[in-house]
C-alpha cells in the first residue's frame, strides 16, 4: 500500500507573529502562530512546520516559547527550524516539545553539524532545509540549482542536488526543499528541481514554495514528493487544507 502523502501548513515566525511575503520580502501580518497551528491541526494537517525568520538569539527564546504553546495544543508532529546552529538548540527545541529540527544556514557552514544531531538524536527528527535556486548571475553548478543561505539572500556555489545527497548521507533523514525562486509566489512548485532531488535520496521529500492551487500539490507529488508544505495560501484562505487533500486523493494520491 502507498505511503499516504502528508500537506503540511508552514508558519514563519518572525517576533513571535507569523508573517509571509513574497520571497521572503514584503513581510505582513499573518497571526498568532499557536492559533493558526491549532486551526490547522483541527483541519487535518499531518503535521505544523514553524521557522524562526527571525533567527536572533531573542527570537530562538520566543521560538522555544512558541514551541511549548503549540505541544500544549497540537496534537500532530511539530518541526521547527530557523537559526538552529547545535545540537544543544536542537535540545532546547525537542525538549520543548518540537517532534522534529530543521537545519540549513549552519550546516551549509558546518556539514558535521548534521554528523553531530543524527548522532546525539537519531536522523528520524532530523530534516535537512534546502533553500535553493536556479543559477543566475554567471554562477553554474552541474543540475542548474545552487543552494542559498541566509533565507536566500546569499547563493553560494553548492549544487543543491548534491547538497541533497550528502546531507542524507551525514544524517539527515529527511529533505525539506524550498524553492527561493517560487516562494510565495503561489506560481506552483519547482517540479523539475523536486524531480532531481526525488532522484538523488531516498528519503522522505517535503516540496515547498510556490503553491498556489490545489493541482500545483498534485504536480509536486507527481514530480516525487512525500509530503507538500505551503503557507500564505493557507494563512490567508485561498485554500484549505481539505481542498488540497480532496485534490491529491482525486489525482491518486493517498492522503491521511
Amino acid at each position: 500500500m502507498s505511503v499516504a502523502l502528508r500537506v503540511i501548513p508552514c508558519l514563519d515566525v518572525a517576533d513571535g507573529r507569523v508573517v509571509k511575503g513574497v520571497n521572503f520580502a514584503n513581510l505582513r501580518d499573518a497571526g498568532d502562530p499557536v492559533e493558526l497551528a491549532r486551526r490547522y491541526d483541527a483541519e487535518g494537517a499531518d503535521e505544523v512546520t514553524f521557522l524562526d525568520v527571525s533567527a536572533s538569539a531573542a527570537g530562538r527564546g520566543t521560538m522555544v516559547e512558541v514551541v511549548q504553546r503549540a505541544a500544549d495544543e497540537v496534537f500532530v508532529p511539530l518541526t521547527v527550524g530557523g537559526g538552529v546552529r547545535s545540537a544543544e538548540d536542537v535540545d532546547r527545541l525537542l525538549r520543548a516539545g518540537a517532534d522534529k529540527v530543521s537545519v540549513n544556514t549552519a550546516a551549509v557552514d558546518r556539514p558535521g553539524l548534521l554528523s553531530d544531531i543524527a548522532g546525539r538524536f537519531g536522523n528520524q527528527v532530523l530534516v535537512l532545509s534546502v533553500d535553493a535556486r536556479r543559477c543566475r548571475d554567471g554562477q553554474t553548478t552541474p543540475s542548474g540549482f545552487q543552494v542559498t543561505t541566509h533565507g536566500g539572500n546569499r547563493g553560494t556555489n553548492l549544487d543543491a542536488i548534491e547538497w541533497a545527497r550528502l546531507g542524507v548521507e551525514l544524517g539527515a533523514g529527511e529533505i525539506l526543499l524550498n524553492s527561493m525562486d517560487a516562494d510565495g509566489t503561489t506560481a506552483g512548485f519547482d517540479v523539475e528541481m523536486i524531480g532531481q532531488v526525488r532522484s538523488a535520496v531516498s528519503v522522505p521529500l517535503i516540496a515547498s514554495g510556490g503553491a498556489g492551487q490545489p493541482s500545483d500539490f498534485v504536480a509536486a507529488a507527481a514530480a516525487g514528493a512525500d509530503a507538500v508544505l505551503a503557507a500564505s495560501v493557507f494563512h490567508f484562505g485561498q485554500l484549505t487544507i481539505s481542498q488540497v487533500k480532496s485534490a491529491l486523493r482525486a489525482a491518486g494520491h493517498p492522503t491521511r
